[in-house]
């Protein structure tokens, strides 16, 4: 079996993997620290499953998503990440994902949810199959923060944070301008101006600590 952990931080991908060659012995490790290189390896060959993170360098993780639907169409994805559930699950799953943890997880659930997948199943925690039931109904409210791109959702929590525009650029690994373009998007999705206003509109909707 060959397994791809697609993850920036060294100490997420070695975690990962001691899990991993635990639990799956004789299995075929590899690791990408960014999007490129994750679509690169995925290129090179055939992956039985993928372990992606969201926010990483360049490209986000569920852009790389997309692309390993089109060159892994067989490997499940497991997309593992900081970012809340309630927020991203639902996007990665509509964008194929087969599950969707948070890197709060206990190592066990990391184990349970793979082994669902490698048999074709999806796995969801509790607290997402009742936010997918509930997206299920037609009254459903949405709200403005919903219609955000992943990565407006991504540079909206930065600045929450208290990150400046050059800092979440850097961060990102993308030009400020671009960054000042997410920033824009954001306000007039949300409609508010200020970067107090977000913040406090991100605190109130649990986006960010």
């Amino acid at each position: 079996m060959r397994i791809l952990i697609a993850d920036d931080h060294e100490v997420v991908r070695h975690g990962v993997r001691a899990i991993l060659s635990r639990e799956f012995a004789g299995a075929e490790i590899g690791e990408a620290t960014d999007s490129r290189e994750a679509v690169s390896l995925l290129m090179q060959g055939t992956w039985d499953l993928l372990l992606l993170d969201i926010n990483m360098p360049g490209r986000s993780g569920l852009d790389v998503l997309r692309d390993a639907r089109q060159l892994c169409p067989k490997a499940p994805v497991l997309v593992l990440s900081a970012y809340p559930e309630e927020e991203f699950a639902l996007r990665a799953l509509k964008l194929g994902a087969a599950a969707y943890l948070n890197k709060q997880s206990a190592a066990s659930e990391l184990v349970i949810a793979i082994r669902k997948i490698l048999v074709g199943g999806k796995y969801l925690t509790a607290t997402m199959a009742q936010k997918l039931a509930d997206s299920l109904g037609e009254d459903l409210h949405q709200e403005a923060h919903e219609a955000l791109s992943v990565r407006e959702l991504e540079v909206l929590r930065m600045i929450a944070s208290g990150h400046s525009l050059k800092q979440i650029a850097a961060s990102l690994a993308l030009a400020e301008t671009t960054i000042a373009t997410y920033r824009s998007r954001i306000s007039q999705k949300i409609g508010l101006t200020t970067n107090v206003e977000l913040t406090r509109y991100a605190l109130q909707h649990r986006l960010a600590e």
